[in-house]
Order: structure tokens, then sequence, then C-alpha cells
């Protein structure tokens, strides 16, 4: 009996090795469909308003400079029955501010959200401030949010009689729950007959591969791809009236995206990515660079102690050397490599990421790089 069952526990592991080893790829290749692609129509909607931030320790707006600053304390006071207007407002406690956030999808009335606070004015620090009641707006001009609360920041400032620091961003900061919906935007889910589902990086491919894996899920004739962008779902009767079910199933199922052949530079910080599927055509590269330095090292000459003439003088020293990379030699790529051969063999050439952009954007114009070039 023991004999038995360990062989039967021996099979089960073999096969559960052979399992692993027959599909290495497809497993890690594959992402579920919530991760490549969003529901057309379910999305974020962006808010801004104006405000003050009061209670700042003499951080705030120089009220004589910031005009907008001034005329909102002014309006602000006089809503709460204290006449500032013809009085001489001095206080560097206050400061003009504003409010950004995204209203998330199907928020309804009371729930909260956060927001972020900017600086508008000569603020030097909003640390301790508190925000004053701001109406947020919508791209129509609608009121859908009111904000208010203490701001928390992630830098500050500090400055003595002969030095100053400064960590972070200290005229910027968060408010954690800190707008309240009072205007819910309407979309009715759950009666929609047809879905959209929008690739997040179109692709052909793509496309037709999510198409495919709901087809075979729910059934034929269920989703086709209209672009490269755009998967179409028609609602099946299985699921009538069970859209946001129909929508949990169908985000689950597993999909390999396509990746096209990319390099993308970004010349500016020198950083370089490639896709896997970037290949070349042989290529012979040799990268070689002139570099000359030039080093002063000046000398002083006088005369020896108690010599009747003579006077000290500044002799130059100049060394001069020339570094013409000769150590450097041509390397042939091969045909059809990898990306770890092609990035092992740019590294044998010992050149840097500058050098690398070049040698990347020579070996395109030779026609050798089957892949595209995207310069940030």
């Amino acid at each position: 009996m023991r004999r038995l069952t360990r062989n039967i526990l021996a099979v089960a592991l073999t096969g559960f090795a052979l399992a692993l080893f027959a599909f290495p790829g497809d497993t890690a290749a594959q992402s579920r469909i919530k991760d490549i692609a969003n529901v057309e129509g379910v999305r974020d909607n962006m808010l801004v308003g104006y405000g003050l931030v009061v209670g700042l320790d003499g951080t705030g707006d120089d009220i004589d400079d910031a005009v907008f600053t001034r005329e909102s304390l002014i309006g602000m006071l006089q809503r709460l029955g204290v006449n500032a207007r013809d009085n001489d407002l001095d206080t560097d406690n206050v400061a003009a501010v504003m409010v950004t956030a995204d209203l998330p999808p199907f928020a309804r009335q009371g729930t909260r959200f956060d927001i972020r606070v900017s600086s508008l004015g000569s603020a030097d620090s909003l640390l301790g401030g508190t925000l004053l009641v701001t109406p947020l707006l919508g791209a129509d001009g609608d009121i859908y949010a009111v904000a208010q609360g203490p701001v928390a920041i992630a830098g500050f400032a500090a400055q003595g009689a002969a030095q100053s620091i400064t960590r972070g961003v200290p005229t910027s900061g968060r408010i954690a729950n800190g707008a309240i919906v009072e205007k819910e935007i309407d979309f009715d889910l759950a009666a929609l007959q047809t879905l959209n589902l929008t690739l997040r990086n179109p692709d052909f491919t793509t496309a037709r591969r999510v198409a495919q894996a709901i087809n075979q899920f729910v059934g034929e004739n269920t989703a086709r791809s209209l672009d490269p962008s755009t998967i179409q779902v028609q609602v099946p009767a299985s699921y009538s009236g069970q859209t946001v079910e129909l929508l949990t199933d169908i985000e689950q199922l597993p999909v390999s995206p396509d990746q096209i052949a990319r390099v993308v530079i970004d010349e500016s910080s020198g950083v370089i990515v490639m896709g896997e599927r970037v290949r070349i055509s042989t290529v012979a590269v040799a990268q070689g660079n002139l570099t000359v330095s030039i080093t002063e090292t000046p000398q002083v000459s006088q005369p020896a102690p108690f010599a009747d003439a003579g006077e000290t003088v500044v002799v130059p020293r100049t060394d001069i050397e020339i570094d013409e990379d000769e150590d450097r030699r041509l390397a042939v790529l091969p045909e059809g490599v990898s990306l770890q051969e092609l990035v092992n063999g740019l590294n044998a050439l010992g050149v840097g990421p500058r050098d690398m952009i070049t040698i990347l954007q020579a070996i395109k114009a030779a026609g050798a790089l089957q892949a595209e070039i995207e310069v940030l």
C-alpha cells in the first residue's frame, strides 16, 4: 500500500513538473483584461477650485503684491459680516491656493475623496494651514464637490540669517478625504446593452485576442474588435440586467498582450528602454572619442634667502594628454540577436548611455534596427 502511494505521488509530481515546463512563457506573459483595458464611460472627472489657506506661521502671501489674495480675503470677511474694505490689511498668514481633485466614478452624495492644494501666490510654505470652504467645479462650470480641512505637506523650509534649507515642496500638499460630493454624475451602467472596452496600449493583435477570449468564455458573436483600441461587447441574454456581473467575469479573463518592437529614448536624461521584440540585422559597430586633457600646475620660483637680487615669479607648467580610444575595436552584431545579446554587444563596446543613444540611432539610419525609435 505504501509503495502504491509513493508511485501515485511520484506520477503526480512528475505531471506537475511537466506542466510547469510545458508553458513557462505563456503563464508569465498573460495579463487580466482588467489590467490592460478600461470600460468606456467608467472614468474619473477632473475638478478645480480656488480658495484660501489660513493659519500659516508668517509664510503666506504678501498682501501688498498678491492682489488676488487681498481681494479674496476682503470678500470672505465681508460675507462673514466683517467690513475690511477701508482698512489697511497687513497679514502674512493667508495664502491663495488652487485646489484640484479627481472625482471617482459613481461617487454618490456625501462620499469623501482626497484633494491636492497648491500655492498660487508668493507663499513660502503651507505648513500648518487650513483650507477654508472651497467649491470644486467641473469642466461644465457646475459645482460637484466642496473642500475644506487642514493641509498636510511632505516638505519643509527653514532659514536663518546666513543659511536656508528647503526639503520637498512646502507650497503643495494634500488633504485626505478633504472633499465631499455635492452633485452626482448620472451614468446608468446596468441599462447598457453594449459595452466598449478600450485598450490602454492599442494594438490589433491584442484587441483580437481580447475579443476571442470573451467569445470563448461567454459565447460566439459576443465581442468583436472595432479598431486597435476598442472591443465592442454585446450583453448576452444570460446577463440581461447584470452588466456588473458580466464585467466582473470578463475582466478576470487572461490574455497575452502583444508588444511592438520599440526603442524609447529620453535624450534629456540619457534613459534608454528597449522592448523584447527589438531585433537587428547584421551590422558592425565601432565607437571612439578623442579626449584632450589639459592640466595647469603653476610653480612659484623665488630667490634664495638673503639674496641681494631677484624676485618671486610664477612659472606656468602645462601637461597635455590625448586619448584617442585606440583600444576600442570594431564589434559585429549578428543578425536576429535577442534583446539580451544586443545589450551585451553594446556593453562590450564600453559605451555609456549617451553614446549608446547615438549608436542606436546610427543603426536605425543604416536600416539594421528592426524596431521603431521614439524620442521623448
